[in-house]
């Protein structure tokens, strides 16, 4: 079910793919995204004519972009994001979505994509620090994720966003109904690393990049704004 629940988590998001097509029209050269998922914004760009590759570590969600190219190219690579090689560069990296924050450590891949960069070429990462904490059993709960596959209909409810030292934990209670009766419910968690548009900048200075100002993407009535850190190589 993991491509159903991406589905349902991040499919759906758009504010930020102009962005990411103007970023790539400024290039003018190939585009590595890191953390691609099921396609959403590598599919975008590839659509807009754009020499695309997609990352990721998980096998069925590539599979699933690779299902959903209808005759786009679009290179997939099944990899670890904290160190890879393609044998190849990049005029433009990609990390949408604050998967840079998904990360235990983040040398590991600023090095790798350093040495992915073409000359002159630029990596930006989507990070968020706004997100609102609260307590399991607050009497007001953000809006479920929901949607529905394969005669499945799947909820998404986050319960509890709380502040760790180093990270952010997010919490969500993941419900699935499929025909018959049959079901899943479980607890889903993830934890944000902390971080700062300087504090990554800085971090990027220690890999050799250069930082730019960077830019912000608004938020929505259904998702957090997020901060894009320009990283030049």
């Amino acid at each position: 079910m993991i491509v159903a629940w991406h589905d349902v988590e991040c499919g759906s998001y758009a504010a930020d793919l102009p962005l990411w097509r103007e970023l790539a029209a400024a290039a003018g050269g190939p585009v590595l995204e890191v953390g691609a998922g099921t396609g959403r914004v590598a599919l975008d760009l590839a659509r807009a004519g754009h020499d695309v590759t997609a990352l990721d570590i998980e096998p069925a969600l590539l599979a699933a972009l690779a299902a959903r190219a209808d005759g786009l190219v679009v290179r997939t690579v099944v990899a670890d994001a904290r160190g890879f090689d393609l044998g190849r560069r990049f005029a433009l990296i990609i990390v949408p979505m604050q998967t840079v924050q998904l990360l235990p450590e983040r040398a590991g891949f600023l090095g790798a994509a350093r040495a992915h960069l073409a000359r002159g070429g630029l990596l930006a990462l989507a990070i968020t620090s706004a997100l609102e904490t609260f307590e399991a059993g607050a009497d007001e709960l953000p809006a479920p994720d929901v949607g529905t596959a394969g005669g499945w209909h799947f909820a998404s409810q986050p319960t509890a966003v709380r502040v760790l030292p180093e990270a952010t934990r997010v919490e969500r209670r993941r419900v699935a109904l499929g025909p018959g009766g049959a079901g899943t419910d479980e607890v889903d968690v993830i934890e944000l690393a902390r971080v700062t548009v300087g504090g990554l900048e800085a971090e990027g200075a220690a890999a050799g990049l250069r930082p730019e100002r960077h830019r912000s993407i608004p938020p929505t009535d259904l998702h957090v704004g997020s901060e894009v850190v320009l990283l030049r190589g």
